[in-house]
């Protein structure tokens, strides 16, 4: 039973970092660049990895998926809050761990998507 549960927060909050961090890098991170006057660098990250002007021109989609993401996984976290560890001493702090990284995977990928947005949405409607 907790591995199955174990399996489950591991991967959906490892999901929810690895689509947040892609918001990041995709409009948080040129944005950063650019407003520190790093054009140069920027200009070489896009050469090294184009794919970063596909991402960007699509940032809804992007930014959509992430936060839908993070929603499920936010509901996930919230119906399972109530759900008690094993009563073996091991399993139990086995499951306190996974809680505790969770819940820090989950709060930081929350904080990056947060930056990611508002460097690519309010950001840009305020400076731009």
């Amino acid at each position: 039973m907790i591995d199955r549960i174990a399996t489950r927060e591991i991967a959906a909050s490892t999901l929810s970092l690895f689509f947040s961090g892609g918001c990041l890098v995709c409009c948080a991170l040129p944005a950063l660049l650019v407003s520190i006057g790093a054009g140069a660098a920027l200009a070489g990250l896009v050469s090294a990895v184009p794919q970063l002007i596909v991402l960007s021109e699509h940032k809804g989609i992007v930014f959509g998926v992430a936060g839908a993401m993070l929603a499920l996984v936010g509901v996930a976290r919230y119906v399972n809050r109530g759900t008690p560890c094993p009563a073996d001493p091991k399993l139990a702090l086995a499951c306190q761990r996974l809680r505790l990284f969770g819940t820090v995977t989950f709060y930081s990928s929350l904080g990056i998507y947060a930056v990611g947005f508002f460097f690519a949405f309010v950001a840009a409607r305020l400076f731009g």
